[in-house]
């Protein structure tokens, strides 16, 4: 079979080492892919973004199955043209991409399909969105409603902060048409947690739950940025957590999403706040996460790719499998990352045990086929291990013995599983099989 994959960062690289590993003979094509991906897949230079060109290549390589990584293309309307086409494909339609595509669109849905989430004003008007700012108080949440990179979230702890944000956003513009329109959200008290979902619409198999830290620096200081690190299982996550979010969030949310015209199918991504009334949304994403894809999928033993078939089309109820122990993924970033990201620094990469694996994120090769840095995430090393502890040490570890001029990485991936408690035994924290709405 041939399976044409989307992207070319980090999720990318390990959604290909997952399929290739889990079968061989399949047959991968990746656009744009990196030196990573070119390990498992051979690479075609098109953009994520250019849609006829992709359209062309799945057409003239009679790809069996595209699997969409990024979210801009799936926001572009990837799915719709290549349905149209008659062609298999993993991903929500642009109508069901929304869900992340717009904070504001989300915020409707989950209102009226009563879903819990923080309370929030969307707003294009700076002096509304102060009132708003000042209503909830601080510390409190700007967020742009369009796609930002995971660069649009402030999380103030002033109201002269949270002011200071609007005016960036809506005075000076800073992320174009992304945040065009905000939203001013109530700051939410609690643990992150991270579901994957896959669905074809109704039918819904839920992922093991992963923790993702999304600030630059030890000790969640620092700017926001796109994921610095991910850990699996998370010993909040358990069984009867699962089975509260898919019956409070994810089936309401995707029932409402089929009764108003946009059916949502492939990853549903529910980033959540585990809080004293139970789990509320902080966000919606329509694809893959990153860095928790890279966290997640060594752990996951069954095949990957009749689930992702399965999403595209009609997904048959099946148990998942995970292996036991734990996963950590620790990010190395560019330096001057996230507001100004160096590349074309030489980049070299230790050698790993078998357990250990090095995502390419953003990477490169020169005139010389020199390795250079070529993006903010530069690399995800995820290792395995009996426990939370010990899968970080070892990721840690080589993190640290990445060659990369100024690299930044967290070396506290993990650290409420190792300074809090003990991971739960794998067995109580594992998600095993589709709930039906």
């Amino acid at each position: 079979m041939k399976v044409l994959l989307v992207g070319g960062g980090g999720r990318e690289h390990a959604l290909a080492w997952k399929l290739h590993s889990d079968d061989p003979s399949i047959e991968l094509i990746a656009a744009p892919g990196n030196p990573g991906i070119a390990e498992h897949a051979r690479c075609e230079t098109i953009a994520p973004t250019d849609l006829d060109g992709l359209l062309a290549l799945a057409q003239r390589e009679k790809v069996g199955l595209t699997v969409v990584g990024p979210e801009a293309p799936l926001a572009a309307g990837i799915v719709d043209r290549f349905r149209e086409r008659g062609l298999a494909i993993f991903g929500p339609t642009a109508a069901a991409a929304r869900i992340e595509s717009s904070k504001s669109f989300a915020k409707r849905m989950m209102g009226e399909a009563g879903v819990p989430t923080a309370r929030a004003v969307a707003t294009r008007d700076i002096q509304a969105a102060k009132r708003a700012v000042r209503e909830f108080g601080a510390p409190v949440v700007i967020k742009a409603s369009g796609l930002a990179a995971g660069k649009g979230v402030v999380v103030a702890q002033t109201t002269a902060e949270a002011e200071a944000a609007v005016d960036r956003l809506l005075g000076e513009r800073a992320l174009g048409d992304a945040g065009s329109e905000i939203l001013v959200e109530e700051f939410m008290e609690g643990e992150e947690l991270s579901l994957f979902v896959l669905t074809d619409g109704a039918t819904a198999i839920p992922m093991l739950a992963a923790q993702d830290h999304k600030r630059l620096l030890d000790g969640d200081a620092g700017p926001n940025t796109g994921g610095m690190g991910a850990y699996a299982p998370v010993a909040i996550g358990t069984p009867a957590l699962v089975r509260d979010v898919m019956d409070r969030i994810i089936h309401p949310s995707l029932r409402w999403m089929r009764e108003n015209g946009s059916a949502f199918t492939g990853l549903l991504y529910a980033g959540l706040m585990i809080t004293r009334e139970g789990p509320k949304v902080v966000e919606f994403n329509c694809r893959f996460g990153d860095p928790e894809t890279q966290a997640l999928l060594p752990l996951q033993v069954s095949p990957l790719l009749p689930l992702l078939e399965g999403a595209a089309g009609r997904l048959v109820d099946s148990a998942l499998t995970w292996r036991s122990g734990a996963s950590v993924t620790t990010v190395v970033a560019a330096a001057g990352y996230p507001d100004s990201p160096r590349t074309g620094d030489e980049l070299t990469i230790p050698p790993v045990a078998a357990d250990v694996h090095v995502f390419h994120a953003g990477t490169a090769r020169d005139p010389a086929d020199k390795l250079v840095s070529a993006g903010g995430r530069v690399l995800s090393i995820t290792a395995l291990g009996a426990d939370v502890r010990e899968a970080a040490a070892r990721s840690r570890e080589v993190a640290e013995r990445v060659g990369l001029e100024g690299k930044q990485l967290r070396r506290d991936i993990g650290w409420r599983a190792i300074d809090a408690r003990a991971v739960a035994d794998a067995s109580s924290t594992r998600p095993s099989s589709a709930l039906q709405p």
